[in-house]
C-alpha cells in the first residue's frame, strides 16, 4: 500500500513523498491517542455547516447489527470532505443517511439527528422526494436512465416542476452539461442514448442529472472506482470546480484521491469516526494510532 502511494504519478505525489519521509520518525514517537481509544479526535464541527449530523447511530437487521456508532460530524459550506477507511467500516452507510437512502433498506433504523441548514431531515413532515433533490447522490457505478442524453438531464427538473417550457428545459440541460464538463462532447447528439456513452462520460452525465435539480449537497459514493485514470482525473477536476457552488461528500478507498480532491478528511473504522481534520494533517500528521496504521498500510 505504501509503495503504491509513493510511486503514484499524481498531483499529490509530493504530499505522499513528504509523508513517507516522516513515517519513520512518526513510528518512533508515542502517539497521542492509542488504538484502543475509540473516541473521535479532531474538529468534527465547523461554523455555519451545510449539514450537521448529531449523535447518529444506524442499525441493520431490525436493530441486531449496529453499523454506525454515535457519530457527530459537520459538512461545511463549499467544501469537499472525503470519508476513508477499510471496507465495511460504515462510510457508505453514513453517507446514505444524509439523504435518507437507507430508508429503502428493510430493517434499517437511524437514531440521532441530521440537519440540512437547520432543518432535521428525519422529522416526520419531511418529504424525501424533494430532500433527495436537495441532497443529490452519485453512485459507484454510472447509472444513466435508458433514455436520451437530453432526457436524462431533463427528467429531474420535469418531475420536480422546475420547468414549464421547452426553452427552460433546454437551458437547464445545457447549463447542467456545461457544469459537468460534458456539453462539448455531446451537444450534437443529445437525442442519442445516455447508455451509449463511455463510462467516464456516463458518470459525468449522472453528475449533470444531479446538478439539474439544483441541489445544495452532492454525495458521491466511490464515483471513480469503475473509471480509468483519465476519466478519474476529469471527475476530480470537476469536483474541484463544483465545490464553488455545492458542498460535496465523497466516499473513497483511494487515499491519493482523498488527498487531491478534499479539504477535510474523516477516517472511519468499525462504525466509529476515529479522526477528522484538514486533509494534509490527516495524511502527514495523524493524531490517532489507528489513522496512522491505515495510512501506512498496516491494515485495510
Amino acid at each position: 500500500m505504501q509503495a503504491e502511494i509513493i510511486n503514484a504519478m499524481s498531483p499529490d505525489a509530493e504530499l505522499f513523498q513528504a509523508y513517507s519521509n516522516r513515517t519513520q520518525s512518526m513510528e518512533n514517537r508515542s502517539m497521542q491517542v492509542p488504538r484502543g481509544d475509540r473516541r473521535t479526535v479532531g474538529q468534527a464541527t465547523v461554523e455555519n455547516p451545510k449539514v450537521r449530523c448529531e449523535n447518529v447511530d444506524i442499525f441493520y437487521d431490525l436493530g441486531e447489527k449496529k453499523a454506525i456508532n454515535n457519530i457527530t460530524l459537520d459538512i461545511g459550506q463549499n467544501e469537499v470532505i472525503a470519508m476513508i477507511g477499510p471496507s465495511g467500516c460504515g462510510k457508505s452507510t453514513f453517507l446514505r443517511s444524509m439523504n435518507r437512502m437507507n430508508d429503502t433498506i428493510e430493517g434499517c433504523r437511524m437514531d440521532g439527528k441530521i440537519f440540512l441548514e437547520g432543518k432535521n431531515i428525519y422529522d416526520k413532515d419531511v418529504d424525501v422526494v424533494p430532500l433527495r433533490a436537495q441532497v443529490g447522490m452519485v453512485f459507484q457505478k454510472p447509472n444513466p436512465f435508458p433514455k436520451s442524453i437530453y432526457d436524462n438531464v431533463a427528467y429531474g427538473p420535469k418531475i420536480h416542476g422546475l420547468v414549464r417550457t421547452k426553452n427552460q428545459t433546454d437551458e437547464i440541460v445545457e447549463h447542467s452539461l456545461i457544469r459537468a464538463g460534458l456539453w462539448e462532447e455531446v451537444k450534437d447528439r443529445l437525442d442519442k442514448p445516455g447508455t451509449g456513452l463511455s463510462g467516464g462520460q456516463q458518470q459525468r452525465l449522472c453528475i449533470a442529472r444531479t446538478i439539474a435539480v439544483g441541489p445544495e449537497v452532492i454525495l458521491m459514493d466511490e464515483p471513480c472506482s469503475a473509471l480509468d485514470p483519465i476519466a478519474t482525473a476529469i471527475i476530480e477536476d470537476l469536483m474541484d470546480e463544483l465545490r464553488k457552488e455545492y458542498s460535496i461528500v465523497i466516499v473513497t478507498h483511494s487515499m491519493q484521491q482523498a488527498s487531491r480532491v478534499s479539504q477535510r478528511t474523516a477516517f472511519f473504522h468499525l462504525g466509529d469516526l476515529i479522526e477528522i481534520g484538514p486533509t494534509e494533517q490527516i495524511f502527514l500528521n495523524p493524531i490517532h494510532q489507528l489513522t496512522q496504521d491505515y495510512i501506512t498500510g498496516r491494515f485495510g
